[in-house]
């Protein structure tokens, strides 16, 4: 007999057999996302930037994490993934961006938050992406560097 993986019982079960890391923000990351989303619909780019940390222009920086910090991003960078794939509501990179740098910053990580522009070769239309990173971890919006042309950088304060 096979299991359904994807049935509720299933998704519950699994839940459980998350680290208590990710058990414990679950709630907290899904409620941060939601408000991310609301900031990003309801208020203007201008209101919001001041939250995202410092601005340094389009330089990408890059900060020397301890093992321990390095682990704790991890941790954050997995916690706001799988939370992301539960929200009702659209949690695209900029939501995830801004809940991965609150996170970061409750736990005194240093974090650099880019936002960046690439032309899509089918369609000749600019996308843009956010994504945040400490040190080598990638937190939120994976390897992005490569693929978009940074517009703007916020490293914490």
């Amino acid at each position: 007999m096979r299991r359904n993986l994807t049935s509720p019982n299933h998704k519950v079960g699994s839940f459980f057999l998350k680290p208590a890391f990710t058990k414990c923000w679950f709630v907290p990351v899904w409620l941060m996302l939601g408000i991310s989303r609301l900031m990003i619909v309801t208020l203007t780019f201008r209101r919001i930037a001041p939250y995202l940390g410092k601005a340094v222009g389009v330089s990408a920086y890059s900060h020397i994490l301890e093992d321990k910090q390095e682990t704790q991003a991890l941790r954050i960078a997995r916690v706001v993934r799988l939370t992301a794939r539960y929200c009702p509501w659209v949690s695209n990179c900029f939501p995830q961006a801004i809940t991965a740098r609150l996170l970061l910053g409750i736990y005194r990580i240093p974090y650099s938050l880019y936002f960046g522009l690439c032309r899509d070769p089918e369609t000749n239309q600019f996308k843009a992406h956010a994504w945040v990173t400490a040190g080598r971890i990638p937190v939120s919006g994976g390897q992005s560097f490569q693929h978009y042309t940074i517009v703007g950088c916020y490293i914490r304060n």
